[in-house]
């Protein structure tokens, strides 16, 4: 028999407070997306105002230069340490005047010496018309019924960016309640547009569309297209030697002649996306030691302003409303003012461990880079392998050998005959060495690459070779060989 009754037990749950909620929130930011952050705290939050360049170089902190000290006593040092220091009902009356001559300084107001904006260089840079642009704009000039218009609108309208009908012809009929030989006559037309082939169904009739344009109509390199270009895809040239009952010097000829068609014409009108690389960390070297900075360039220096702490001062001449909303505001500011001190003393230290690990690797090469996991940076950094997580997501860190991801450093291990751990990245780059020095007339297979491994005192299935090889984009031994034999390099 159910019974229903109250119950009453005490449990204890991780309740994330604002403060602690906002410096994770903070820690995946990179440099650029941290300044949008900043800019809409400021347009929300009238207490906190930036800095002018003359002031922070008054202060002697230029940005470019600036470093964070191993530990400071006036700074939380952990994510836990933030949310003990701003939960509850930390900033009461006794404290306040405390916490704002931390932050307050008596300089003058710079409000209204705002050097000016240079004009945006999204307003000055011209964008070129995308491949869907392009082909509307020859639809317009060669279809003039409304009919074949809104039929090739919708052809385009579901062409992807390599040229290629993602639709098939029945679908778009039955869309638009027209025959389907009225669909396939509009886009035979469109298959003639620049670039040529857009529109086709799959690379066969893509190829087929350029050989027309191009006049291409030997008989044995249609048949090739036609027939054996899965065969011509495994590149198993003897095959087709066989098939089409030809030379292979014959065959190299034909190949030479498919490969000057273009198997994705739209990626030429394709807008590409540069990704300018913003290092977070810079490391330096100077003499046998290494120099980590943070890289705060175009980072504003906030404070909190010094006309509402003359404000808060008189807080019992204020209409109650007033005060209690500028005081949630301050609360707000300083959680915020901490939470990127916070950010920056993580970013740091993780980074100071990550250079510390792989100092041979800066000194050497990539040789010499070692195998490092999550685990063991949050272990030395002593904070929670989920913050190293955050910290290492989408930052770059510029050293004296190149710019690299943070995440370029994180790779398992393979052990050594002699017990020595052993990066995956430096094995996949031995096997990228071994297969570029080889015997273009003997490539080495899986297994031979397994063994000179093995010789070399690393301990590894040929399975996980071959996984490497094919991570590097490098094909089989044997479609090497038939590459190399087509080529006619003997």
């Amino acid at each position: 028999m159910l019974k229903q009754k109250l119950d009453q037990k005490q449990v204890q749950k991780l309740i994330l407070a604002p403060a602690l909620q906002q410096a994770i929130r903070l820690l995946p930011l990179t440099n650029l997306e941290l300044i949008e952050v900043i800019d809409a705290e400021l347009a929300e939050n009238p207490l906190l105002e930036e800095m002018s360049q003359g002031e922070v170089q008054e202060e002697g902190e230029t940005p470019e230069e600036e470093t964070l000290s191993e530990s400071n006593p006036d700074e939380p040092t952990s994510l836990e340490e933030t949310e003990l220091m701003t939960s509850g009902n930390q900033l009461g009356e006794a404290s306040w005047d405390e916490i704002l001559v931390h932050y307050f300084d008596d300089s003058p107001d710079q409000l209204n010496q705002e050097p000016k904006e240079p004009i945006a260089l999204e307003n000055i840079l011209a964008r070129g018309p995308s491949l869907w642009d392009h082909l509307n704009w020859q639809a317009s000039l060669t279809f003039f019924s409304e009919d074949e218009r809104a039929i090739a609108s919708y052809i385009i309208g579901n062409i992807n960016e390599d040229g290629y009908l993602t639709t098939s012809v029945e679908e778009i009929a039955a869309s638009l309640g027209v025959e389907l030989a009225q669909v396939e006559t509009v886009r035979q037309k469109i298959k003639g547009f620049d670039p040529v082939g857009s529109g086709s169904l799959n690379l066969q009739e893509m190829m087929l569309a350029q050989m027309e344009h191009l006049g291409i109509n030997n008989e044995i390199t249609r048949r090739i297209v036609e027939n054996y270009l899965p065969i011509l895809e495994k590149a198993d040239y003897e095959q087709l030697t066989r098939e089409l009952k030809i030379s292979l010097a014959e065959l190299k000829n034909h190949l030479e002649i498919l490969k000057h068609l273009d198997p994705a014409p739209g990626r030429k009108y394709s807008q590409e996306k540069v990704a300018y690389v913003v290092p977070d960390i810079i490391v330096t070297k100077e003499g046998d030691d290494y120099k980590i900075f943070l890289n705060n360039e175009g980072l504003p220096k906030l404070r909190i302003s010094s006309f509402y702490r003359q404000i808060l001062a008189k807080g019992s001449q204020l209409n109650p409303e007033a005060y209690n909303y500028l005081k949630d505001r301050m609360k707000r500011a300083i959680w915020f003012l901490k939470s990127l001190n916070q950010r920056e003393q993580t970013v740091f230290r993780v980074a100071k461990a990550i250079i510390e690990r792989q100092k041979d690797f800066l000194e050497k090469g990539i040789d010499f880079l070692k195998p490092l996991t999550l685990s063991e940076i949050a272990e030395e950094v002593e904070v929670h392998e989920s913050t190293v997580g955050r910290v290492v997501a989408n930052k770059y860190i510029q050293t004296p050998r190149g710019v690299f991801s943070l995440k370029y450093f994180f790779h398992k291990s393979l052990a050594s005959e002699n017990g020595e751990e052993v990066s995956s990245l430096r094995i996949k780059e031995r096997i990228k060495k071994l297969i570029e020095g080889e015997d273009p007339a003997n490539p080495l297979s899986d297994t031979d690459l397994c063994d000179i491994l093995r010789r070399e005192n690393i301990k590894i299935a040929r399975r996980t070779v071959a996984k490497y090889r094919k991570q590097l984009r490098l094909p089989p031994s044997h479609v090497r060989k038939r590459k190399f034999l087509a080529e006619g390099k003997k």
